[in-house]
């Protein structure tokens, strides 16, 4: 997606001031462009409070800014989310409150918003409780990942997480089990108990789940492939693992 496409479908705040304003009066922030040779003080000030956020944020060249706006853009640009982030603490104590067994689902590095959108409507469909993704290292949640998720982005929580490991630790904390999607596991999908609390992990494209993030997990499942390639689409697993879990659970 280019960045004048990202500039229409997307609310943009720009000015340094500007954006140090939004983020103090609240606003939820997807991300922000900083032209990399400006380094002033209020620039800093901006940074800081960026990190303190944990906003995601790249330097970029001032050319980049000028294609996303024509206008004084003073070296900062920042998107606003269509959503609000949720805290992963208060959506499992919400559900165990209920008397809920939680589904959650762990997305590690999806960034084609076509898959992003597929899955999270697919989760909803599902019943899923909320998506857990990285800071670092996801497609962007402007109006593409709405459009694409058929709206279902409103209809459940993202919690973004500057720690995925911490993440993960506090899921496995409060009584859940990580099973991750993986095509080299020996566990098969249909013999698999998904009653349970649980949290589904899938990984990217091309490089999958990340290797710290599966030894940390209780367990790995694959789908069964007898076709001559090894692997689905992401979105495709998402929906069948998601799906075998409504089976089971008979939501």
């Amino acid at each position: 997606m280019n960045s004048q496409k990202h500039a229409k479908d997307t609310t943009l705040v720009f000015g340094v001031r500007a954006i140090i304003e939004t983020l103090l009066a609240g606003k939820t922030i997807d991300k922000v462009f900083i032209q990399r040779t400006i380094n002033s003080a209020l620039h800093k000030e901006l940074v800081k409070l960026i990190k303190k956020h944990e906003i995601p944020y790249s330097s970029v060249p001032q050319e980049k800014l000028n294609k996303i706006t024509r206008k004084n853009h003073q070296g900062a640009i920042a998107f606003l989310s269509p959503i609000a982030f949720s805290s992963l603490s208060h959506v499992i104590q919400a559900n165990y409150e209920k008397g809920k067994v939680p589904l959650i689902v762990i997305l590690d590095r999806i960034t084609d918003v076509r898959n992003f959108g597929a899955i999270v409507r697919t989760a909803v469909c599902a019943n899923a409780d909320a998506l857990v993704i990285p800071t670092k290292g996801s497609t962007s949640l402007g109006g593409d990942a709405m459009k694409t998720s058929a709206g279902a982005l409103s209809h459940i929580p993202i919690c973004r997480e500057a720690n995925l490991k911490k993440a993960i630790q506090y899921l496995k904390a409060s009584g859940l089990q990580i099973m991750a999607c993986h095509e080299k596991a020996t566990d098969l999908l249909y013999e698999t108990d998904l009653t349970i609390p649980l949290a589904i992990m899938l990984g990217s494209e091309d490089q999958g789940i990340s290797p710290a993030y599966l030894k940390m997990v209780d367990k790995r499942i694959k789908i069964p492939i007898w076709g001559p390639i090894d692997s689905l689409n992401v979105s495709v697993a998402a929906a069948t693992v998601l799906y075998e879990s409504v089976r089971q659970r008979k939501f």
